[in-house]
């Protein structure tokens, strides 16, 4: 967004900010008695405008960076007929698979947090730009793959061009909408990564049809489109995704004049009412390494990541490994039955988001209870499809497993930032959600290395011990989310900035019933 000030005090500090390409916070020349009262159904308007530019773009980006990583899965058994699979056009021992499948999660672990902490620095949403399209050209570059050392040297770097892009979406969201309203909004997005898996399976069958045109596998096809189409949706988001809320002119020095102008994402009029609802929620600030060690020795963080260890290794051991354990419940389905059969696996997990993540904003004080009763489904789906009497009851199983997967993630990205953008502020958001993720997808690790094909001896049983590993790993997400819960009764949170602003404007009343009102009165300000 960009606006023209007169230049005076205030002026010359919203430029100062801006030069330390941050939002405008001005404490000194605004506080919170500078805030006007939002009109609610004013700013639900505003919300839906910013959602028409903003959830579009991440919802695509997420769809087609979610095929690239997950098509590999679909390419195991691809052209089984023609003994033109993955494996055996590679040449891939059982290791190999396990080890390049968990490779690419290394990267996240690795790089996550430094990458999410440049988002913070510059204009993210070039640092988005440039994610999506590194992925695009590493995953075109897999149609190219002629051995099993390039397979693994591919997915490793694939992991370390993607870190980021999951806690940095989720961070990039809370700059322009405040906590509260947040999961439904990933939710939104995160459902791309459904409708890929889903959309994967079935476009992954017409992609068999293609095997050996013009000298290229069925897989060589599938990830050379989805590679070249990624690239360019990775370029176009420098002009779609807008950068951070920012007030004054913008500067145009530097690296930043490479960066393509961009038109208003809202009028003058309604930026300054979005600004001051989000000025009651974010504070915006220089950070230090100081900053950066509060967040890490938060005590809150880590029942997080282990919450996000178990729900997110059970997601990508599903997704990687669904037409092996749909192989292993009738290995007379063809190649083709086993693409298509994955795809309504994940549209159960779409419906999973679709009804609990909404539930899960507007009763947000409960958000461990709408963790838990997914992940409890989880469970129910795991035992199914393991001791199920017959095929399609053990398929059934999946789909109960894939409706539980499906709210999971997205409540525990918005917990984080919930939980830590106003203890800690914007580096609080950025440092801890790259933390959930890069340290919870050892959970990820976990499930595509050690399980399924990578623990040769469990094929004979029909996988029945990997899925319970990964039913025990849900299983120990329901108790770190109690666990967080109680931390935060136990040490308590403090107050947030909306209802720092209810004490100031509520209406006069006796001292104790004016504190216990506050919180609700902020709420229902947005509610």
């Amino acid at each position: 967004m960009e606006f023209t000030h007169n230049v005076t005090k205030k002026g010359a500090s919203l430029h100062r900010a801006q030069a330390e390409n941050i939002a405008f916070t001005d404490q000194e020349d605004m506080g919170l008695d500078d805030i006007a009262r939002p009109d609610p159904a004013r700013l639900s308007k505003i919300y839906r405008k910013l959602d028409f530019r903003i959830i579009p773009a991440l919802w695509c980006l997420y769809f087609l960076t979610s095929s690239i990583r997950s098509n590999v899965g679909l390419a195991l058994t691809m052209n089984a007929s023609q003994h033109d699979t993955l494996i055996e056009y590679l040449g891939l021992t059982s290791h190999d698979t396990s080890l390049g499948l968990a490779l690419y999660y290394v990267g996240y672990v690795l790089f996550d947090v430094p990458f999410n902490l440049v988002m913070t620095r510059i204009a993210p949403h070039a640092w988005i730009s440039r994610v999506v399209t590194t992925i695009g050209i590493v995953g075109a570059c897999m149609a190219a793959m002629k051995a099993a050392w390039s397979f693994i040297l591919l997915r490793l770097l694939l992991g370390i061009m993607s870190a980021g892009l999951w806690p940095g979406m989720a961070y990039y969201l809370t700059l322009w909408y405040p906590p509260h309203r947040c999961a439904q909004r990933i939710g939104f997005y995160f459902t791309a990564a459904q409708i890929s898996a889903a959309v994967v399976g079935l476009v992954s069958a017409g992609f068999q049809y293609m095997n050996m045109d013009r000298g290229l596998t069925g897989f060589a096809w599938m990830f050379l489109i989805y590679g070249l189409v990624t690239i360019v949706v990775g370029i176009a988001l420098l002009w779609w995704l807008p950068d951070r809320p920012k007030l004054g002119p913008a500067l145009r020095g530097g690296w930043r004049r490479f960066i393509p102008k961009q038109r208003p994402v809202l009028s003058q009029e309604d930026f300054e009412l979005h600004f001051a609802d989000m000025k009651a929620t974010y504070v915006a600030q220089a950070w230090t390494l100081t900053d950066i060690a509060k967040v890490l020795l938060d005590i809150r963080l880590y029942p997080l990541v282990l919450m996000y260890f178990g729900v997110v290794g059970t997601g990508i051991g599903l997704q990687s490994f669904a037409t092996v354990i749909i192989n292993s419940i009738n290995s007379s389905w063809s190649s083709v039955d086993l693409s298509l059969l994955t795809a309504p696996i994940w549209i159960c997990d779409l419906i999973g988001i679709l009804l609990v993540t909404p539930l899960s904003d507007r009763f947000h004080n409960h958000r461990a209870i709408f963790f838990s009763f997914p992940s409890l489904i989880i469970i129910a789906g795991l035992i199914v499809t393991t001791y199920a009497p017959t095929d399609w009851s053990r398929y059934g199983g999946l789909l109960i497993t894939g409706f539980g997967l499906g709210p999971t993630v997205p409540i525990c990205m918005t917990w984080t930032a919930e939980i830590f953008q106003p203890r800690h502020g914007e580096v609080g958001t950025a440092v801890a959600t790259a933390v959930v993720s890069g340290l919870g997808n050892l959970g990820s690790i976990t499930t595509t290395y050690a399980l399924y094909s990578g623990w040769p001896a469990d094929t004979k049983r029909g996988y029945r011990d990997s899925n319970m590993v990964m039913l025990a790993m849900v299983g120990n997400s329901i108790v770190f989310a109690a666990v967080c819960s109680l931390l935060r009764r136990a040490l308590g949170d403090p107050m947030t900035r909306e209802q720092q602003w209810a004490q100031q404007h509520s209406l006069p009343q006796k001292g104790e019933e004016r504190e216990q009102d506050a919180p609700q009165q902020a709420e229902d300000m947005y509610f």
